[in-house]
């Protein structure tokens, strides 16, 4: 079916905009690199391609983002890895961050 992401900036309280997300496919020892784009103004990222079962890994880069604040951070990037079983299902995977901590969730 669908995937997608939406990234909220606890800190400040408002969407992370501009922050730039990867998408990898786990390929037997490697990942393989499907999809690289930014968050919109919203925070979001959609049209990222349809997953097949397997395993996929969000690569987001929060140092950049954080820097482009002026903000200092601890966690320079942060993957969510995740495994899709059933393609038919939309999968969204949420990310909360601030300078020094961050969580997600399955989303719907």
């Amino acid at each position: 079916m669908t995937l997608s992401t939406h990234v909220l900036d606890t800190h400040l309280g408002r969407p992370a905009a501009g922050v730039p997300v990867r998408l990898d496919r786990h390929m037997g020892d490697t990942w393989s690199p499907l999809a690289e784009d930014v968050t919109d103004a919203d925070g979001r990222l959609s049209g990222l391609p349809a997953p097949e079962p397997g395993t996929y890994r969000l690569r987001f880069g929060t140092g950049p983002y954080f820097a482009g604040l002026g903000t200092a951070t601890f966690y320079p990037e942060v993957s969510v890895v995740f495994t899709v079983a059933d393609p038919g299902e939309h999968h969204h995977v949420p990310l909360l961050v601030s300078p020094f901590g961050y969580s997600t969730y399955r989303g719907s």
